[in-house]
């Protein structure tokens, strides 16, 4: 157990971390520091922190652990102002999606006797600050850790043991891996379901087309809907990789379009089949920076009052629903409906729950 954490930025992240702390009783106090009032009292009131400050200076001195949740522009200039009123053995960590630029400036920052870990869960929501947070958010999500290789033993496990904690599975890698692995698979796709976005408000007429998108073109596209200023902000601090693997992608994409464009059937098939048998490896039951982990699809007929039905049978038997989404309705046939759990086994006594009820069920 923890003595003292501090978060700095309880946003989404920073409340998410501090609920899950208090409720698997990890940290005899959590400190809440943030810039906005509304966020301190949201983290007050809902208990994420025991108390809240506007100082993070203040706030650091006597503290074992603390954790930078401000957005990755942010977090230098954060450990540049409490730097020098950290307590001798405390360890810092962050929660940014890029570690090089951070962990390079933290390097040179941090006072002797004091270390920081870089850190990085890679958990998130379509929702966001303080009103967003939820306690099971890192549930079986990667934490991505970034230690420098002669930070001593006991300051590693510190920020492993709040990872594990928190529900997380801990990977350690170096920051260059890190920030190589998540522009490939975050920070890219992100430019590429913004471009897609994009390209069809440019089209003549393609707004129009909205409508006709709520399948595959929303799924694929979902990540677009995300906070733009902190997305800027990364793909800035993590340019060099972003930049690496959109030239890969690039490349990828006029291969293709020269294969349509030269009717090469054999060669698009070829490709296609590649896509689909890798994208059939990616683990169906991981969290990453959106979405649910555990889902099930439910058929229902076209009549009132189907929906609160099925969310008063599962909360009769204390499930809780953490995502709900209405895939297809045709009226007058009745439609399906997407929900989500936390666990693998909220997940299965919901199946068994709506089978016996005689709805249609599966798992996805």
């Amino acid at each position: 157990m923890f003595d003292r954490v501090v978060i700095i930025g309880v946003g989404l992240i920073g409340g998410s971390l501090g609920l899950a702390l208090r409720r698997r009783s990890l940290a005899r106090r959590v400190v809440g520091v943030d810039k906005n009032p509304e966020n301190l009292r949201l983290a007050m009131e809902s208990g994420a922190v025991h108390e809240t400050t506007c100082d993070p200076a203040g706030a650091v001195r006597g503290s074992e652990l603390v954790v930078i949740a401000t957005p990755v522009g942010e977090t230098t200039s954060v450990l540049k102002q409490l730097r020098n009123y950290l307590s001798f053995g405390a360890v810092v960590t962050d929660v940014g999606s890029t570690k090089v630029e951070v962990c390079t400036r933290a390097a040179e920052m941090m006072p002797p006797g004091t270390w920081f870990v870089g850190g990085h869960p890679m958990a998130g929501s379509e929702y966001s600050g303080m009103a967003g947070a939820d306690p099971y958010l890192f549930e079986n999500a990667f934490y991505i850790i970034t230690p420098f290789p002669d930070t001593p033993a006991r300051a590693v496990e510190r920020v492993k043991l709040l990872a594990a904690g928190v529900g997380a599975r801990v990977v350690q890698m170096t920051p260059e891996q890190h920030d190589r692995a998540v522009a490939a698979v975050s920070h890219v796709p992100h430019l590429v379901a913004a471009a897609l976005v994009n390209t069809l408000v440019e089209m003549p007429g393609g707004e129009d087309f909205l409508p006709l998108g709520a399948g595959g073109f929303r799924d694929t596209t979902r990540v677009a809907a995300g906070n733009p200023l902190m997305w800027r902000d990364i793909f800035l601090s993590n340019r060099g990789a972003v930049i690496e693997v959109l030239a890969c992608f690039r490349r990828e994409l006029e291969r293709l379009e020269r294969a349509i464009s030269d009717r090469r059937e054999e060669e698009i098939l070829t490709l296609l089949e590649q896509a689909s048998r890798v994208r059939k490896k990616i683990p169906a039951r991981m969290r990453g920076y959106l979405g649910s982990m555990f889902e099930i699809v439910v058929g229902i007929p076209d009549r009132p009052g189907m929906i609160a039905g099925i969310a008063g049978l599962l909360g009769e038997a204390g499930i809780n629903i953490s995502d709900i989404e209405i895939l297809r309705v045709r009226e007058g046939e009745g439609g399906s409906i997407r929900l989500a759990f936390a666990t693998a086994a909220g997940q299965e006594e919901a199946v068994r729950i709506l089978r016996q009820a005689g709805y249609q069920v599966v798992k996805r």
